[in-house]
């Protein structure tokens, strides 16, 4: 890595920040549920509300916590974040009652999915100015890679080893992989650092908001209903993928399997969204980012064929991947970076919470008996809701341009 250029250290930094936040992800999570709900005996409900209850605390801490990556050079905050996912992967493999489960979950929740993307995408969003789309899209590769390989790696290591030797095994992963990473990349970025840029002219110069201005837009609002329909409906999806298979006749190895179409899809769709984002601005895409996961939502309600699985989670992934790069340039764009670390620990906290919100309705519809199917329509009804509201306001997404 010596020989690269700063920007591509900063790249490859974000890239596999972005792998190894899949270890606190809903999809990773959700392999480990028949396993730890067999060991411990607990019912989908109770094990969606403590996977809820958990991720809401992880959320609300993540506020605090995440707005201090503005306050820190990268490099610290990154080997704290890291050393919290080392101690958290660990004393998951120590689970053995409902208590320690949900502290368990609360730690992954926390340190992978919330501090490990947020260090990701706020140091690129940051970093990165013309070519942030590709920069994003770029990164996003790390957890569509992993969303790839992980579920079928995870799957067949279960039939050789324990479901606590896995997370022992991670836990040793991360603490001696990503140290070396962060100082071979992003050793010297600084909080003013920026990328090399050819064409300094075309630079915009825009307003800065702080936090506390974001949260009386109310764009603000109708942006994050329509950011926050992926991630709480694919965590359902991802958490429940048992009750999915079992609802649908599939095999254990179906959804599984159908992973890989998820993930291909979302690799495609990330390739094209950053050049697309970078000529046409997220603000002018963001409305169709939903439409994919729309159309998901159909299909899981009127198929039950086995190749449906496979479209369905294709389609969710097309979702995904507009959704990782448009869900971090989108603040840039229309807020600015000097406070993007603060913005983004509030949209990341929000997202985390979707994702509680999403395991509890998940759960509590289960257990009234309402069918996939059911809980596929309303999903789909949040999604058109929150798509009009943002269609209302598309002209309206312009940032607040400061006289140079």
């Amino acid at each position: 890595m010596i020989n690269l250029s700063l920007n591509k250290k900063v790249i490859i930094f974000g890239f596999i920040f972005t792998f190894f936040s899949s270890f606190g992800q809903s999809f990773f999570l959700g392999l480990f549920n028949a396993p730890l709900r067999d060991e411990l005996g607990i019912t989908h409900g109770q094990f969606g509300n403590i996977y809820a209850t958990a991720t809401i605390f992880s959320s609300l801490l993540l506020i605090w916590v995440g707005k201090k990556i503005d306050d820190y050079q990268i490099i610290y905050y990154s080997f704290f974040v890291v050393f919290l996912l080392f101690f958290s992967s660990l004393m998951f493999s120590f689970i053995n009652s409902i208590y320690f489960l949900a502290i368990g979950i609360f730690l992954m929740r926390f340190s992978g999915q919330g501090l490990m993307s947020h260090t990701s995408t706020t140091t690129i969003s940051r970093f990165f100015e013309r070519s942030r789309g590709k920069a994003l899209s770029a990164i996003w590769f790390g957890l569509s890679s992993a969303e790839f390989i992980l579920p079928v790696l995870i799957t067949y290591l279960f039939v050789v080893y324990s479901w606590r030797s896995v997370w022992q095994g991670i836990a040793i992963l991360i603490i001696l992989f990503l140290p070396i990473i962060i100082l071979n990349t992003i050793k010297t970025i600084k909080l003013d650092s920026r990328e090399k840029d050819l064409n300094p002219k075309k630079n915009i110069n825009i307003k800065s908001w702080r936090r506390r201005e974001v949260i009386k837009d109310y764009r603000f609002y109708i942006l994050s209903l329509n950011m926050l329909a992926m991630p709480w409906i694919a965590t359902g999806i991802f958490v429940y993928q048992s009750f999915i298979s079992d609802s649908k006749m599939w095999t254990i190895y179906t959804i599984p399997k159908a992973f890989m179409s998820y993930s291909l899809a979302s690799i495609i769709t990330l390739f094209f969204s950053g050049f697309l984002v970078d000529k046409f601005t997220s603000r002018k895409l963001i409305t169709i980012m939903n439409i994919p996961l729309l159309l998901a939502m159909i299909v899981l309600f009127y198929f039950k064929q086995e190749i449906s699985a496979f479209v369905f989670l294709g389609l969710v992934g097309i979702s995904n991947g507009l959704a990782n790069v448009l869900g971090s340039s989108t603040w840039a764009e229309i807020y600015g970076v000097k406070f993007i670390g603060s913005i983004k620990a509030l949209t990341t906290a929000l997202m985390v919470f979707s994702t509680a919100f999403g395991t509890a309705v998940f759960g509590l519809l289960i257990d009234k008996g309402f069918s996939i199917e059911n809980i596929a329509f309303i999903a789909g009804i949040y999604i058109l809701l929150s798509l009009t509201l943002l269609v209302m306001i598309r002209n309206n997404l312009e940032p607040i341009k400061l006289k140079k």
